[in-house]
């Protein structure tokens, strides 16, 4: 009797230990797996560290070729790369010409240059530049130049100043002006415009061609005043 009793027992324990190894087993092929953990969002403020390529702690971020730093624009890759800045070279004479601008009232024009020294000694300049007019295609107008503004208007102090010597330093710039009146009184005479003007600095040097940014109307009158140099105070 006793040993029929433990078989029983034993018979028992074993059909429990399968039906409890089947439970666990089934609910482990049927259930879902638990989700990852989420990763860290992006963390804002002193202690967030950049993701872009090149900007670890210690070292410089990098720029592609073409794009602009601090623009957080993307690149032209078909544009070419900036030329350096830099300004044009200095004529052969040492000096370059360049256009001011002027006044325009009721037919009245005057306009101003100045010539800066670029070269590296000083220039001496005396009188009045030597000035010729040309049209689009380089050739020769036929304009009477004259010196001051007699016979075109009174009071312009810069074209009816007196002339003097000026010595220009290296950097320095002498300024002068050219005055005019847009007026056609003539419709048999064609009007003129000068868009190119040719000057002698001083006798026997370089010339200068300038093409200009407001060019000279001049009606019907082929006049122009000039004025004298004067030297350019900063």
């Amino acid at each position: 009797m006793r040993r029929g009793w433990t078989r029983r027992v034993w018979l028992r324990g074993a059909v429990g230990g399968g039906l409890a190894l089947g439970v666990l087993a089934g609910a482990a092929g049927c259930a879902t797996p638990p989700a990852p953990t989420a990763a860290p969002g992006p963390t804002f403020g002193p202690q967030a560290r950049s993701t872009q390529p090149g900007t670890e702690p210690g070292t410089q971020p990098r720029t592609e070729p073409g794009a602009t730093p601090g623009t957080g624009a993307a690149p032209n890759r078909g544009a070419p790369l900036p030329a350096p800045a830099s300004g044009p070279p200095c004529p052969e004479g040492g000096v370059r010409l360049v256009e001011t601008g002027g006044d325009a009232a009721m037919g009245l024009r005057v306009e101003g240059f100045q010539l800066v020294n670029c070269g590296t000694e000083a220039y001496v300049l005396e009188g009045y530049p030597e000035v010729s007019l040309r049209d689009a295609r380089n050739d020769p107008l036929e304009v009477a130049v004259e010196h001051g503004a007699a016979g075109i208007t009174t009071g312009v102090p810069n074209i009816e100043a007196a002339p003097q010597r000026v010595t220009l330093a290296p950097g320095q710039a002498a300024a002068w002006s050219v005055v005019w009146r847009n007026l056609v009184t003539d419709s048999t005479v064609p009007a003129t415009t000068v868009p190119v003007m040719e000057i002698e600095p001083r006798p026997g040097a370089p010339r200068l061609w300038l093409r200009l940014a407001r060019p000279f109307d001049l009606g019907n009158t082929g006049k122009l005043g000039i004025g004298p140099w004067t030297a350019v105070t900063r």
